[in-house]
C-alpha cells in the first residue's frame, strides 16, 4: 500500500463526504478508493469512517487522523514545491574542483561575477592537480584539463580550448640555441611535470604528415605545479611545454619565446565534468554555461598568446 496515496484519497473522501466524489477529483475507479482507505484502517488497526447508506462521517480517531493527514499532506506539496523551485532557480553550495595554474591565474574572476549574478549561490573551490573522484569526495563540479579525456560516466561539457605551446626564454635560447625539430630537444634540458612520471614523452606534429612525434625528453628539474616551472623557464633553466594559459603573458611580454610552433601538438581541451544525474541541479548548470560564455572561442590566454 502507497500510504501517502491512501491519506490523500481518505482526505478526499472527507472533503467530498463520498467516495464517488473522491474518485472522480482524483480520475480513478470508486473501487480503487474504497480500497485504499480500507486498507488505511486495517494497517491503522482503527475505524476512521463511519459508513452508512445515506451518509459517511469521521470517528473521533478518524478526526484526529484526518487533521494529522491535512497536516502531512501540505508539507509534502510545501517540500515539492521547494524542491521544484530550487530545480529552476540557482540556490545553494556548489563544490567544485579545479587544477592549481589554471584557476589561480584563470578562475577567479568568472567566479566573482557568477556569484554577483547569482545571490543565493555559495562557492566552495578546492585546487588540486590530482584527478579527484567528484562522486566519491563529494564534488558537484570539476574542471579537467586533457587533450583527451578518459572514458568515464561522468559527463563531460567542453568549455573551451588552450593551444599546446613550446617556450624558453631569450637568454636560454642564446646560450644553447634554438631546436629546429622536436628531436632535437634530446640535446636540451626539459623542464618536466613530475606527475606524469619519471620517463616523459612529449607529444608534437608533423607538418606535413599531421603524424605524432614522440620525443622522450630530460632534465634536471621536475615539479608537479606549472608555475613552478614557468618561473624556471623565464629564469633560463630550461624549456617548458604545455597548455597555453601557462605562458600566454610571458610570451606576450616577452619573457618567454615560442619554439617549435609549426610542430604545435593538438590543443589542449578545457573540460566542465560533473556526475551522470537525471536532473542537473540549476546552479551547476548555470555556472558550467557561464564559464562556457567567459571563455567560449576566445578564451584570454589565447588572445595573448597569438603571437605564437
Amino acid at each position: 500500500m502507497d500510504r501517502l496515496a491512501a491519506m490523500e484519497m481518505f482526505v478526499r473522501v472527507v472533503g467530498e463526504k463520498s467516495f464517488s466524489g473522491a474518485a472522480r477529483q482524483l480520475g480513478v475507479s470508486k473501487s480503487v478508493v474504497s480500497k485504499a482507505v480500507a486498507e488505511l484502517e486495517d494497517h491503522l488497526g482503527a475505524q476512521l469512517l463511519n459508513r452508512t447508506t445515506r451518509q459517511m462521517s469521521l470517528t473521533e480517531v478518524g478526526q484526529a487522523y484526518h487533521e494529522r493527514c491535512l497536516a502531512i499532506l501540505e508539507q509534502v506539496d510545501e517540500t515539492e514545491q521547494l524542491v521544484s523551485s530550487q530545480a529552476r532557480a540557482p540556490r545553494g553550495l556548489v563544490r567544485l574542483s579545479a587544477p592549481v595554474t589554471f584557476s589561480v591565474n584563470n578562475l577567479g574572476a568568472p567566479l566573482s561575477d557568477f556569484l554577483g549574478e547569482n545571490p543565493d549561490v555559495t562557492i566552495e573551490l578546492s585546487l588540486n592537480d590530482r584527478t579527484v573522484d567528484i562522486v566519491e569526495e563529494g564534488f558537484d563540479l570539476a574542471i579537467r584539463i586533457s587533450r583527451r579525456l578518459k572514458d568515464s560516466n561522468l559527463i563531460a561539457v567542453k568549455l573551451c580550448s588552450a593551444r599546446s605551446v613550446t617556450t624558453a626564454a631569450p637568454d636560454y635560447i642564446q646560450r644553447h640555441g634554438v631546436p629546429a625539430h622536436p628531436r632535437d630537444l634530446l640535446k636540451h634540458q626539459c623542464l618536466r611535470y613530475s606527475n606524469l612520471g619519471p620517463a616523459q614523452e612529449w607529444t608534437f606534429r608533423d607538418p606535413k604528415s599531421g603524424d605524432a612525434i614522440q620525443v622522450a625528453v630530460s632534465g634536471r628539474i621536475t615539479a608537479n605545479n606549472g608555475e613552478v616551472l614557468r618561473a624556471a623557464a623565464i629564469n633560463g633553466e630550461g624549456i617548458i611545454s604545455g597548455p597555453s594559459f601557462i605562458v600566454a603573458e610571458d610570451i606576450k611580454n616577452g619573457r618567454l619565446m615560442p619554439i617549435l610552433t609549426e610542430f604545435a601538438a593538438p590543443a589542449f581541451g578545457i573540460y566542465a565534468v560533473y556526475p551522470p544525474n537525471r536532473h542537473v541541479s540549476a546552479k551547476v548548470r548555470r555556472l558550467v554555461d557561464h564559464l562556457k560564455k567567459t571563455w567560449g572561442d576566445a578564451p584570454p590566454w589565447e588572445r595573448a598568446c597569438d603571437v605564437c
